[in-house]
C-alpha cells in the first residue's frame, strides 16, 4: 500500500484540545488537512479550533458514548464533505494505584474512555475511511507490552487498543484502507506531571524508569511522528524509538522483567502505599 498525501483531506482527532491532539491537528492542518477537534466541552473544543485557524472545526463529544460520535462525525463530513483520517487520541488514567486500591468506578472509567472511545471513534468514522480508502490511527501506549504494574486499567485498556488495532489493519486492507497502533512512551503532557504532595506514588514510580526510556518527548514530536506514520500508512509507531527493542523482544524480556519486580524491596513498599490509594482520574490527553 503506497503513501497517503494528506493535501485536500479531512481529519478527525479526538482529545484534540491539548497536548499530543492538539499538536496532531495543527501539524494535519499544517499538511493541508481539514481538521475536526474533538474535546469533551463543546465552547472549549470551539475555541481551540478558532484558534488553531481556518479549517478546523471544534465540536464537543465524549467519547465513550457512541451516538455522541456519530454525531461528530456526521457533522465533519456535513462540514467538509468528506472524512478521509480519524485519529483515536482520546484518554485518561488515573493516579497511580494497585488494583486493590484503585475504586472500580475508576476502573471502569479510564477503560471505557480509552477502548470503548477508540472503538466508537473508529466504528462511526468507517464508512467514510473505506470509501475514500482512508486511515484510523490509534494511540495505545507502550504501556501495551511493558509492565504495567500500579497502572493496571491503562495498561489493560491501552493493550486491548493495540489488538483492536492490528484487527483493524487486517479488516481494512482489502478495501484499500488502513490503520496504525500509535505507541508513545513518556510525553510531556498532564497525564504524566506529577506532584509529590497530590500523587507522591506516581512521582516514585515514574523515577524506577531507566534512562534512556525515561526521556519525554513534546507533544510536537510525538505529533509528527503519529502523522509521518498516516502519511506511510505505517503498521506502528514507536516514539520515542528506544522502546521499539522492548516490544520486539517483549516474549523475552516480559517475564524477566515481572520476576525480578515482583521479588523487589521497593516494589513491595510501592504495593503497600498503592493498595491505600483512593484515585481520582487524572488529567485527559
Amino acid at each position: 500500500m503506497g503513501s497517503f498525501d494528506l493535501d485536500g483531506r479531512v481529519a478527525l482527532v479526538t482529545g484534540g484540545t491539548r497536548g499530543i491532539g492538539l499538536a496532531t491537528a495543527r501539524a494535519l492542518r499544517a499538511r493541508g488537512a481539514d481538521v475536526t477537534i474533538v474535546g469533551r466541552d463543546p465552547d472549549n473544543a470551539a475555541a481551540v479550533a478558532a484558534n488553531v485557524g481556518d479549517g478546523v472545526l471544534g465540536l464537543g463529544a465524549d467519547v465513550a458514548n457512541r451516538e455522541a460520535m456519530r454525531q461528530a462525525v456526521e457533522e465533519t463530513v456535513a462540514k467538509f464533505g468528506r472524512l478521509d483520517v480519524a485519529v483515536a487520541n482520546a484518554g485518561v488514567t488515573a493516579k497511580l494505584a494497585t488494583v486493590r486500591g484503585i475504586r472500580p468506578e475508576e476502573f471502569e472509567n479510564v477503560v471505557r474512555v480509552n477502548l470503548l472511545g477508540a472503538y466508537n471513534t473508529a466504528h462511526a468514522a468507517l464508512p467514510h475511511i473505506l470509501e475514500g480508502r482512508g486511515h484510523i490511527s490509534l494511540v495505545a501506549s507502550i504501556y501495551a507490552f511493558t509492565q504495567g504494574a500500579f497502572v493496571a486499567p491503562y495498561a489493560a485498556s491501552k493493550a486491548g487498543v493495540e489488538q483492536f488495532g492490528r484487527a483493524l489493519r487486517v479488516e481494512l486492507a482489502p478495501h484499500g484502507a488502513s490503520a496504525s497502533v500509535v505507541y508513545f512512551g513518556f510525553v510531556d503532557t498532564d497525564m504524566v506531571r506529577f506532584d509529590e504532595s497530590t500523587d507522591p506514588l506516581g512521582v516514585r514510580g515514574t523515577s524506577l524508569v531507566p534512562w534512556p526510556l525515561n526521556q519525554r518527548l513534546t507533544p510536537e514530536q510525538g505529533a509528527e511522528a503519529l502523522v509521518r506514520g498516516i502519511e506511510q500508512r505505517a503498521a506502528q509507531v514507536v516514539a520515542p524509538r528506544q522502546w521499539e527493542a522492548l516490544s520486539l523482544l517483549r516474549g523475552v524480556v516480559n517475564p524477566a522483567v515481572d520476576f525480578v519486580m515482583s521479588r523487589l524491596p521497593l516494589i513491595r513498599d510501592l504495593v503497600k502505599e498503592g493498595d491505600r490509594a483512593n484515585s481520582e482520574p487524572r488529567p485527559s490527553t
